[in-house]
């Protein structure tokens, strides 16, 4: 009787340079999420004032094309914006923080004025909100109070908002001075193969994100500034600081003026009527139309050309990360990632030898799966 002999056993395919590689891999992720996550105010700062002096060092590089040295070109757009935002402080702000404690004050009093109108007893007979606004309502004096007493944690606030403010300051100016030459001296070190490569990624990040910044500031500035002047033509009090809001909630594409406007919409039908309540509504949605459709679309023509349903889920993923600073930095990392992975999509394609075809393209792929019959 014959034994048929066991099969030897099989060596593992799984090394241990891989399993250590693949330790130490999970391990460096970890380690990353865990440093992220604890120093995610100072990357915060760290990005605002890189997207600062990104934005700022075009003005510089104008300055120098036109022979002023760099040093001199830096100081002059540091002063610029250092009197443009005293000019602010000495004129606007001031008038705006008083308008605001107004506003603020009158809470109560414009929640009881909106309960009274149509419009709210309508809208609550579909979605039961008398319930949630009289809550709030009650919690508003508690709130008020409790923002008033404590003294030392108002303080304690101020104090770190300052912090913040200058550590926004310094690092943007050490960015300006020393971070060209610190991003060529990382470029030495590159392979010397792959140096225009990065160059060009360098190039058209800093070009996109500088015209995005740019054209933000502008997007910001028309829409405060024509909001402000309706509101204050149609005669609703406390038009300063609700313009300068709706100005600001430009820096959030689509969700913030959507949200900014019908806030303000409906403060305008507590303080003067129907029919202001009315304006204000028929101009949010114009304005919107004006700014989504011509005036975005033609400032960021030559700079950002990312999907709005790109943008629109940026804005979800980086504000859940980050708030309202995820959110306002959502359409320049999502312009930065566009750029890397078309990047990473050419290299692929020049090493296959294949050229980019258009989808419509009498080329394409698809048009070849259907060939036609001859006779």
């Amino acid at each position: 009787m014959t034994h048929a002999k066991s099969p030897e056993p099989r060596l593992s395919q799984v090394t241990l340079k891989t399993v250590l590689t693949v330790a130490l891999g999970a391990l460096a992720v970890w380690a990353a999420a865990t440093f992220v996550a604890r120093t995610i105010l100072a990357l915060a700062l760290t990005v605002a004032a890189l997207m600062i002096a990104v934005a700022l060092d075009h003005g510089v590089a104008l300055l120098k094309r036109r022979g002023i040295p760099r040093g001199a070109a830096i100081a002059i757009v540091l002063l610029v914006g250092a009197g443009v935002i005293t000019g602010l402080g000495f004129t606007v702000i001031p008038v705006a923080i008083r308008q605001g404690k107004a506003l603020f004050l009158r809470l109560p009093d414009m929640f009881t004025a909106v309960r009274s109108t149509r419009v709210f007893h309508s809208l609550d007979e579909r979605t039961h909100i008398a319930r949630q606004l009289l809550a709030f309502e009650r919690e508003l004096p508690k709130m008020l109070e409790g923002a008033a007493a404590p003294a030392l944690a108002v303080l304690g606030g101020v104090l770190s908002a300052v912090a913040a403010i200058a550590t926004v300051v310094i690092l943007t100016i050490f960015m300006l001075i020393f971070g060209g030459d610190l991003i060529h001296e990382l470029m030495r070190e590159t392979l010397p193969q792959r140096r225009p490569l990065y160059a060009t990624l360098v190039e058209k990040i800093y070009r996109s994100i500088g015209g995005y910044l740019l054209g933000l500031g502008l997007i910001c500035l028309v829409n405060a500034t024509c909001t402000t002047i309706f509101l204050a033509v149609v005669g609703v009090p406390f038009f300063l600081p609700m313009g300068i809001v709706s100005g600001l909630s430009s820096m959030i594409p689509y969700a913030g003026p959507v949200a900014i406007g019908a806030t303000v919409t409906l403060i305008a039908l507590a303080t003067g009527g129907v029919g202001t309540g009315i304006a204000c509504g028929i101009y949010f949605l114009a304005y919107g139309q004006f700014e989504g459709q011509v005036l975005s679309p033609t400032i960021f023509r030559r700079t950002v050309h990312v999907n709005p349903l790109v943008v629109v889920l940026a804005v979800l993923f980086f504000s859940e990360w980050g708030g309202i600073f995820g959110a306002v930095v959502a359409v320049p990392a999502a312009a930065t990632i566009q750029i890397v992975t078309r990047e990473i999509l050419r290299i692929r394609r020049d090493r296959l030898h294949l050229a980019a075809t258009p989808l419509n393209s009498p080329d394409a792929p698809a048009a070849e799966e259907t060939p036609k019959a001859h006779d």
